[in-house]
């Protein structure tokens, strides 16, 4: 896996038969969807569901890529993949799943992420702006209050929670996966007790390189992945296919400007986000997801599903950071039934 990783960072149509016999056609009563109509393209020439959207910036326009998987009238389920300036590619975890429940899934690459548009300016990198940016996209998708979902991991988590505090009155439901509400606590939890959990030696040449602004240095990644990445951000065996690839086209110029040089902690301009009094203010229907080997603090996790008005809390036990992975059923089948849930007319969901 870490000559893998070092690499990679330097409905199902069914046919019932009888013999002799033809199956029955359809109840006159049935009012679902056939395959036909559910997956009927859109007028014109079908592009698989991919839409570059032009954005508006300070620094002119630009686009970037989104893509609907499935169709469903009431469940859009918008990504925020995480980094910042990752990919969507991850997320292709939820999609057998998704697609079985008929739920739809929006991917959408952040401006600066794969393949969207790059620009160099790093003042394009605040959150404002990327606030900003994804109302533009629920804009142009036609996302709305009756099917608007927003799902946030890591870095996406701050930017859904951003989103909700300026734009909720758009959103049906809210999905914070694996972020906290403050990146000093998440420094703190990196510190004070995952650090103390690895070899004292491993943590004192992690430190070292970093001080010395090393971070290219193959040795950075050959401490961080066996010690750190392993245990907490993803810990099957082999990472998946669509993980290694979302890793892989990081752009590195936007991640260290926010983030900083690694997941061990964040140093850039996120380093002194903190939302718990604000969080308070989000009223729509929530799922915060955490993981009990996660980077984040499962505790914090749980305690900011208190905080917003209609909190619902899932806990993946054998999950990391990338949960959607490494206890994927968990993960999965309680994303599914909190947005079923909640398109029923539940407000909160209880696991």
């Amino acid at each position: 896996m870490q000559r893998q990783l070092l690499g990679a960072l330097s409905v199902s149509l069914v046919f019932f038969g009888a013999c002799g016999r033809q199956a029955p056609p359809p109840s006159p009563a049935s009012t679902g969807p056939s395959l036909a109509t559910y997956f009927a393209p859109d007028a014109g020439v079908d592009t698989a569901g991919v839409r570059q959207i032009p954005i508006q910036t300070p620094k002119g326009t630009f686009k970037v890529w989104t893509k609907r998987f499935g169709t469903n009238p009431r469940i859009k389920l918008l990504l925020l993949h995480g980094g910042p300036a990752a990919t969507h590619e991850y997320f292709e975890a939820l999609e057998r799943f998704a697609g079985a429940e008929g739920i739809e899934l929006v991917y959408y690459d952040q401006l600066g992420s794969a393949w969207s548009d790059q620009p160099k300016d790093d003042s394009l990198w605040t959150v404002e702006r990327f606030v900003d940016e994804v109302e533009q996209v629920r804009q142009a998708l036609g996302l709305t209050k009756d099917d608007f979902y927003l799902l946030g991991h890591s870095w996406g988590g701050i930017l859904a929670t951003e989103y909700a505090l300026a734009h909720q009155e758009h959103l049906k439901g809210l999905v914070i996966s694996n972020m906290m509400m403050s990146i000093p606590d998440y420094n703190r939890y990196a510190n004070d007790v995952l650090a103390k959990e690895m070899d004292p030696s491993v943590v004192k040449e992690i430190k070292d390189i970093e001080k010395k602004g090393q971070y290219e240095s193959p040795r950075y990644m050959e401490l961080l992945l066996p010690n750190f990445y392993a245990k907490h951000i993803c810990r099957l065996p082999e990472w998946p296919d669509a993980l290694n690839r979302a890793f892989a086209r990081l752009n590195r110029q936007v991640y260290v400007t926010m983030q900083g040089p690694s997941e061990f902690g964040a140093s850039g301009r996120l380093e002194k986000w903190d939302r718990k009094v604000e969080v308070g203010k989000v009223t729509v229907p929530t799922l915060v997801i955490g993981a009990t080997h996660d980077t984040m603090d499962p505790e914090h996790m749980r305690w900011v599903s208190t905080q917003v008005k209609h909190g619902s809390f899932l806990l993946c036990p054998q999950g990391s950071h990338m949960a959607m992975w490494d206890d994927q059923r968990t993960y999965v089948t309680g994303l599914l039934r909190f947005l079923k849930e909640v398109d029923a007319g539940k407000t909160s969901v209880a696991f």
